[in-house]
């Protein structure tokens, strides 16, 4: 029995094919290849057409097809991961009314701060766990107040992955989890938030029908499943942000359990049972994969947007023919600290961390007698680390004191100066593990079409890569102070 995984990223769309009754992943396969068009009309915009998805998602499954390694019509059930934040907005014939807005897009900060505002910041954090800030209802406030032609026609709201999941089957759910992450939930009542769908003025039948994350969220339809050459009527049975889902990967799913990515963006995971906030909202909470009513388990997200977007843009700089492996080489060349060169990775929208302020990224010290590409590729990933330190001290703050967190060995975990700088910074140990969004997905199918009774055995073949332990000779702690005292002076 086969399980597909669809992992709807913001760079391309990964697609894996996972024995169920070994757990490991019969072949992969990524669409388009290169990086995939960001759409920005204005500064801090950002936006993704949501049909280029679905073809990315066509095409990535025949080409794992064409691997030859399985048979497509043992494929049992499909789960999906998706960029979180987005905004799809359908009309009654499922039609796709504008590009989505995607998670890195800055235009509804002051929509969400407004309701913030109105509806008071003791009650927005206490029920909301969150201010509205810029997520997926302040995108759609935006769109009511600019696009009221469009806003007219909205039948149903969707995040990316259910948008992919319409497109499948039909069928158009959301859950606890999407809700909470567009800061439409209301953790007090555990329902809809009638703060935030009053203040905005929302009606309640734009929100799709609520099912768990595991559970079946319609079934593939035959044009659909002769096209991409799988049963009709399989189910899509796991739907979740990219970050749970990464989580999920991992194993992480009981409080204080932390997880950490580094690809196109940046974020630590946090796993807790207390429905708790940080009073500046610069961290969020979210309700994880395996939320219920009865069994709290909160997702608490540090998110850094410009990590690995810094990482493609100073590659890009230096020579657009050389590759990250090459990139990684030259880093490790250049001394700790990059010969007093120090970057802020943060020129990819409002990050959250610092308040939703546009800072922007900078270059410090740069001597140009001495300084080469190669120290800025250093600088580069060690400025990514520092931000982590950054963000992770805030969630300290908030009583979040991971021991250990754990890390797919992917994406800037490839590499040795960023890992490396990642643990001395923090000094917290990294475990590494042979993990992937796309097959979490799968695992996680087959956790709600009941293939595996429990998550227990759907990771029971998960193997630890190494661990990476904190060094104190790193001599980080002197070149983390200096880096802040620049991220300082812009916030």
């Amino acid at each position: 029995m086969l399980l597909l995984g669809i992992d709807v990223g913001t760079s391309s769309i990964k697609v894996s094919v996972v024995d169920a009754a070994t757990q490991q992943c019969l072949a992969s396969a990524q669409y388009p290849e290169v990086e995939a068009t960001i759409i920005s009309y204005q500064m801090g915009w950002a936006e993704q057409s949501p049909a280029s998805w679905w073809l990315y998602t066509q095409q990535a499954i025949l080409m794992a097809h064409a691997a030859g390694k399985y048979k497509p019509e043992d494929i049992a059930a499909i789960g999906i991961a998706y960029q979180m934040h987005g905004l799809v907005t359908v009309d009654k014939n499922q039609h796709v009314l504008r590009d989505s807005i995607i998670w890195c897009d800055s235009r509804a900060v002051p929509y969400g701060d407004a309701a913030f505002n109105a509806i008071g910041g003791g009650k927005c954090l206490s029920h909301l766990l969150n201010s509205p800030g810029n997520f997926t209802a302040a995108k759609l406030a935006w769109v009511k107040e600019n696009e009221p032609g469009a806003y007219a026609q909205i039948d149903k709201i969707m995040l990316p992955g259910d948008y992919i999941a319409m497109q499948l089957t039909g069928s158009i759910t959301t859950s606890i989890s999407s809700l909470s992450e567009g800061v439409f939930w209301d953790f007090k009542s555990d329902s809809l938030s009638a703060d935030v769908m009053q203040y905005f003025g929302f009606d309640e039948s734009i929100i799709p029908a609520i099912k768990d994350v595991f559970s079946e969220h319609g079934y593939v339809s035959a044009t659909v499943a002769n096209a991409l050459l799988i049963k009709p009527g399989i189910p899509v049975s796991y739907k979740a942000g990219d970050q749970p889902n990464n989580a999920l990967s991992l194993n992480v799913l009981e409080p204080g359990e932390v997880a950490a990515t580094a690809g196109t963006s940046g974020v630590i995971y946090g796993v807790s049972d207390t429905l708790g906030y940080d009073p500046q909202s610069r961290v969020n909470t979210f309700a994880h994969v395996n939320y219920t009513k009865a069994q709290k388990r909160l997702g608490i997200l540090l998110c850094i947007n410009g990590t690995g977007i810094l990482n493609k843009w100073i590659k890009n700089l230096g020579d657009r023919n050389t590759n990250y492996s090459a990139l990684n080489a030259e880093a490790s060349a250049i001394s700790k600290g990059s010969d007093g060169l120090y970057i802020l990775p943060f020129g990819n929208g409002a990050e959250r961390m610092l308040n939703n302020k546009l800072v922007g990224a900078h270059i410090h010290n740069i001597d140009l007698n001495k300084h080469t590409a190669a120290h800025l590729y250093r600088a580069g990933q060690e400025g990514i680390a520092f931000a982590f330190k950054y963000g992770l001290d805030i969630m300290r703050g908030n009583g979040m004191n991971p021991g250990v967190i754990r890390a797919g060995k992917t994406n800037m975990f490839l590499s040795d100066v960023f890992t490396h700088a990642f643990v001395n910074a923090t000094n917290v140990p990294v475990e590494l593990y042979e993990s992937d969004g796309s097959v979490g997905a799968a695992l996680g199918a087959g956790i709600g079409a009941k293939i595996f009774s429990n998550a227990k055995e759907a990771f029971a073949g998960m193997k630890r890569l190494g661990t990476i332990e904190p060094d104190g000779k790193e001599g980080y702690n002197e070149h983390y102070e200096k880096w802040k005292g620049y991220l300082e002076r812009e916030v």
